[in-house]
């Protein structure tokens, strides 16, 4: 005799036979293998419609409304408020179909009695109403037997949808199974950093060639300590500032190699910072206690010098026209402001009980401005509502980040903790990324990598931390450089690129480990 198969497959048996066959069946249809699906259908004995299905689905094709509606009501599982609005789809349709037939009566009669029964709103019932006093709006009465067979056709789709499993299976049930599987498996892999199908045959796991992890190249134009680097928007370019009173301009070659493009002289102090503009033609560059510049990308020619000695700016960021820009200053009296290209104050806001801006960016969608004020205090000013949101810190604020979907940002507190918050504020406390190095200097960090996953930081022990931005620890420790590391930027177009300045002078261009010897190759080709 031969054995009869078991209920359930899999090493664990938590999957029911019946169901999973059902499912497959589903699939082979949806991808056009009826054939296939018909046959499995024959051979397994399990129907991929449901017996109530199929007679609902006759029923309505066949235009046995009185039959449909027993039907409805005695599926199991069908709670009441979706039983409704199945009940409702079907009335209408048999209301339309009476109006065509010029049964006005009739059609009246089950907009009294039954629909309004079902508690469907006010709204949709005298949408209804209004069809039977002027019918001929409706149009239905041109329509011939097959516009008649599509509606019915679309109203078994409707049905499909309010129907439960198993009487229905949710749409591409397989696909939908196997997608929240990889999701997993993806959200569980801390090095994941690519876009794309991955391989159903094998569980997924990337390795740390997928993050930047080695040198692969290092940049030494800069003649003093490098404060700040910053890719563009459209990660071609990169820009860095320095205490030897410069900023230079960066090309990043289609090679993933960058080279040197323009330096910018024109600071008599310090530069502390850059920013790109969001269409990457221009570039602000803010001096230490100085004024801030805005430069020409593709010239390297400074176009404005905004205030006079006096305007001293901390930080700066720019709203995404690139014709707006707003700056801060850490002293109280100036403020923040808001200017156009040209040096015109748009709104401002000033007075000696002001706090000292340390750090402020606006969102990459525009729509707040975020400022770090006074060492421990976090203000999300919303643009277009005017609402203001105030966190307090506990530590001093040295650093702030925006992430590139303008949901998240990051601080860097001297506590030695990278606090990231979300910017609708639905958390009470930020998540917390410890294990880098920060006492005494400033310290900052950056989104990166695909969707920014990934979290990258500057280190007082002259190394640089990368943490997957779910887990509080880093995954990875980069050494090369030999004293302090700044700042960091994460190419936004390149996942696998990363840059570092150091108080050692350089800029080390990260990638992953495979392209370091790759990248020395085809430098020493070019030199």
């Amino acid at each position: 005799m031969e054995d009869l198969p078991s209920t359930t497959v899999g090493s664990k048996g938590l999957i029911k036979r019946h169901e999973f066959v059902r499912v497959i069946i589903q699939s082979l249809y949806s991808m056009g293998y009826r054939k296939s699906g018909l046959c499995l259908e024959s051979e397994s004995g399990v129907r991929y419609k449901s017996v109530d299905f199929e007679l609902l689905e006759s029923q309505i094709l066949e235009g046995n409304w009185e039959g449909c509606i027993l039907t409805l009501n005695g599926i199991k599982g069908l709670v009441d408020e979706r039983r409704a609005s199945a009940l409702f789809l079907v009335f209408k349709q048999y209301l339309l179909e009476n109006l065509k037939c010029g049964g006005d009566s009739l059609a009246l009669a089950v907009l009294r009695k039954q629909i309004q029964a079902l508690r469907v709103g006010k709204e949709n019932v005298h949408n209804l109403a209004r069809c039977i006093i002027c019918s001929k709006e409706m149009e239905l009465g041109k329509k011939d037997e097959h516009s008649i067979h599509e509606l019915r056709k679309k109203l078994l789709k409707q049905l499909q949808e309010l129907l439960p499993p198993p009487t229905v299976l949710p749409e591409r049930r397989l696909e939908c199974l196997v997608e929240t599987a990889i999701t997993s498996q993806i959200d569980s892999c801390m090095y994941h950093n690519s876009q794309g199908a991955v391989s159903l045959y094998e569980d997924h796991c990337c390795t740390r060639d997928q993050i930047p992890s080695e040198t692969v190249q290092i940049l030494t134009e800069h003649k003093n300590e490098v404060w700040f680097v910053q890719f563009s928007n459209n990660g071609d370019y990169l820009a860095s500032s320095s205490s030897d009173c410069t900023a230079i301009i960066w090309e990043v070659l289609e090679d993933g190699s960058v080279t040197f493009k323009h330096t910018l002289r024109s600071h008599q102090n310090p530069v502390s910072f850059v920013s790109w503009s969001p269409d990457d033609t221009m570039l602000l560059t803010c001096g230490n206690m100085e004024v801030l510049k805005l430069w020409d990308v593709e010239t390297g020619t400074c176009k404005h010098t905004f205030g006079d000695p006096g305007f001293i700016i901390s930080s700066c960021a720019w709203f995404p026209e690139s014709k707006m820009l707003v700056c801060g200053s850490s002293e109280p009296e100036k403020g923040i402001c808001m200017l156009d290209c040209d040096g015109n104050d748009i709104k401002a806001w000033r007075g000696v009980r002001m706090p000292k801006v340390l750090d402020l960016a606006v969102t990459p969608d525009g729509e707040n401005l975020i400022s770090v004020l006074a060492e421990k205090e976090i203000r999300i000013w919303n643009i277009r509502t005017n609402a203001e949101q105030v966190i307090m810190e506990e530590h001093p604020i040295t650093s702030l980040s925006i992430s590139a979907d303008s949901k998240f940002f990051i601080v860097n507190l001297n506590s030695q903790e990278i606090h990231l918050w979300d910017i609708a504020r639905k958390w009470e406390k930020p998540f917390k990324y410890t294990g880098h190095k920060q006492h005494k200097y400033v310290i900052r960090s950056c989104f990166g990598g695909l969707n920014s996953s990934f979290i990258a930081s500057g280190s007082e022990d002259s190394q640089v931390y990368i943490w997957n931005r779910r887990n509080s620890k880093p995954i990875e420790v980069l050494s090369g450089h030999l004293t302090t590391v700044n700042s960091v930027s994460w190419n936004p177009k390149r996942h696998r690129m990363l840059a570092s300045a150091s108080d050692d002078q350089t800029i080390r261009i990260w990638g992953p480990s495979q392209l370091k010897n790759v990248q020395h190759a085809k430098l020493c080709e070019r030199n």
